[in-house]
């Protein structure tokens, strides 16, 4: 008899917001909304990302992170500060750290023709493996598309017009990567595949990685694994939302740690989309989630100085 591991996050149907009757999208607000404000983590389905172009392009990031390191480098784009092409192993590290995390990754960002500045620049062809960069593509405008309807919730919870979000995502900064952590060689120098840490963005999508070891930190310290199920995705707040709603849906502590000793040669392979709103986007606190018991957190800023004060937090931008 098989036994499954007790869920650490809900789970929610967005094709009930999508194509759901008044009640049900007023239910799956409530969910959504429920567990972005008390764990900052959900798990969803009936997310519309076909599952055929998931399994693809997972295909195709294991042949890039196969080919000779000199041959990845190629793909480094100077000045982009990771948000384009290859970044190596031992590059990035938590704000917190300075020991770098045990992982090297892909990064593709959007690309619009009327933009020439750094945030926009071209995204790299990779002749080695020409199907990652195509798939990648695709995936990137089906997770975009995912993540505006769950942000259309998030909207009607927090009492806003439905498509406030619209405007500030589209043609936003938001990034696919493909995160590659190789087998573990040797003890490593207390670094973990990836130490604790907050995402920047609004929210986060990720897909079942290859193999586990994601843990998100509940409000009392402990450490939780998320097992997604099946076609889940798992989706969470970032700090850009955490901040926006001045703490009231959170931004919670995750890790990626280590397997057993015994599973060291097994890599692990994971695709996260990180939705960012376009860099002139005001994250000023919304009015009405200051309260006496909440007084205003963060002073003004806009989305582009947050993201570039993050990135040399963690040692991608100097």
């Amino acid at each position: 008899m098989t036994t499954t591991a007790p869920r650490t996050i809900p789970l929610v149907d967005l094709s009930q917001f999508e194509k759901g009757d008044k009640a049900q999208r007023q239910a799956f607000v409530e969910q959504l909304g429920s567990a972005f404000h008390n764990i900052g983590f959900v798990g969803v389905t009936g997310h519309g990302i076909p599952k055929d172009l998931i399994d693809d392009f997972y295909n195709a990031a294991k042949e890039f992170f196969a080919l000779p390191v000199e041959v990845k480098r190629k793909y480094e784009v100077p000045g982009a500060a990771g948000q384009r092409g290859y970044t190596s192993f031992g590059k990035e590290h938590a704000k917190q750290s300075q020991v770098a995390d045990l992982k090297e990754f892909f990064q593709i960002g959007q690309e619009l023709a009327d933009r020439n500045d750094s945030a926009f620049q071209a995204n790299p062809e990779v002749t080695e493996v020409p199907q990652f960069m195509t798939l990648g593509s695709q995936l990137y405008r089906s997770f975009e598309a995912s993540g505006s309807s769950l942000l259309r919730a998030i909207a009607l919870y927090l009492g806003l017009d439905e498509k406030y979000f619209d405007q500030n995502i589209n043609d936003g900064m938001s990034i696919l990567r493909a995160i590659h952590y190789p087998p573990i060689t040797e003890e490593p120098k207390s670094a973990i595949r990836a130490e604790q840490h907050e995402d920047i963005n609004l929210i986060t999508l990720l897909v079942g990685a290859s193999a586990g070891g994601l843990q998100l930190q509940t409000a009392s310290g402990e450490w939780q694994e998320i097992i997604p199920e099946n076609d889940e995705i798992v989706i969470n707040v970032g700090d850009m939302l955490q901040r926006l709603t001045n703490n009231y849906l959170k931004s919670t502590t995750h890790r990626v740690v280590n397997p057993p000793r015994s599973e060291w040669d097994k890599p692990r392979l994971s695709i996260p989309f990180f939705l960012h709103p376009r860099p002139e986007t005001k994250l000023d606190v919304l009015p009405s989630t200051v309260t006496a018991d909440r007084p205003q957190a963060y002073p003004p800023i806009t989305a582009g100085e947050y993201l570039n004060e993050r990135l040399r937090e963690i040692g991608l931008k100097k």
